[in-house]
């Protein structure tokens, strides 16, 4: 990585969209969170409770309207090559090779040819795609180019990535796969990972500790420690113990989400 890995730090963030104007709305308040250096955390709550506006916030992407974010002991004032983002679409260059997509930051950093080779090969082995090198992403499927952009995010080893729901559209099967591959992934690397999903199950595969958010304006609602051992056994009564929690945590806010967005709909 650039340096040792990072805490992320939130204190206090608040996200207003259009703030004074009269399509204002909250989208985050009060948001104080924490994740620790090498720490593996999901966020998880209903939708358009403001979890991919947090990822945002961190990521340097948009500021707050309120509080602050800290990468290890700096502000967040903007994007950083300490903080690498993996979009729910891989958003790879359609133009460019398999290879020179893990590679681009990397040259953007002044590497050599030779260099970038090197490092794109390794990770491509990583992450199961070093006979797919020289193709374009058109000629990927989708699991093969999330693959992709999650070598790509790590190839300029960052001290903290973040991923907004990264495998939302992809089958059970291959949802799982790509799930391993990012525990592998994050093992050899040891970044802090904060990633979004919408898939309790997906929480339990992947985190330390889960983060549940509430109804917008998003606050937290409760933090959940998964102390099962990996890899995790969706038939273990701990894990449907801690499934059900999850969603008792989560039922209020789903219906209070649902009635903000059919007020919305009016």
């Amino acid at each position: 990585m650039s340096g040792e890995a990072k805490e992320i730090r939130c204190a206090g963030v608040a996200k207003t969209w259009a703030a004074e104007t009269p399509r204002a709305h909250k989208a985050l308040r009060d948001v104080d969170l924490e994740v620790g250096a090498q720490e593996f955390v999901v966020l998880i709550g209903p939708s358009g409770c403001g979890k991919s506006t947090l990822l945002t916030v961190i990521a340097g992407l948009e500021a707050p309207t309120a509080g602050a974010v800290y990468c290890g002991e700096e502000t967040v004032t903007g994007p950083g090559p300490d903080r690498s983002f993996v979009f729910q679409e891989a958003a790879l260059f359609p133009w460019a090779t398999v290879a020179d997509n893990v590679a681009f930051g990397l040259r953007l950093r002044g590497q050599n040819k030779a260099q970038r080779r090197g490092r794109a090969q390794e990770l491509l082995e990583r992450v199961g795609l070093q006979e797919a090198a020289a193709k374009r992403p058109a000629e990927l499927s989708g699991g093969m180019r999330q693959r992709a952009a999650l070598a790509r995010a790590m190839a300029v080893e960052p001290d903290v990535l973040l991923m907004d729901e990264p495998f939302a559209a992809l089958d059970v099967q291959t949802r799982a796969r790509m799930q391993q591959y990012l525990l592998d992934t994050w093992r050899a690397t040891a970044a802090t990972t904060l990633f979004v999903t919408h898939h309790i199950d997906e929480a339990i595969a992947l985190a330390d500790r889960i983060v549940v958010m509430t109804a917008r304006p998003g606050r937290i609602k409760a933090t959940v420690p998964v102390e099962l051992e990996r890899p995790r056994d969706p038939r273990d009564p701990a894990h449907h113990e801690l499934q059900d929690h999850l969603v008792d945590l989560l039922r209020d806010e789903v219906d209070k989400a649902f009635v903000q967005q059919e007020g919305a709909a009016r």
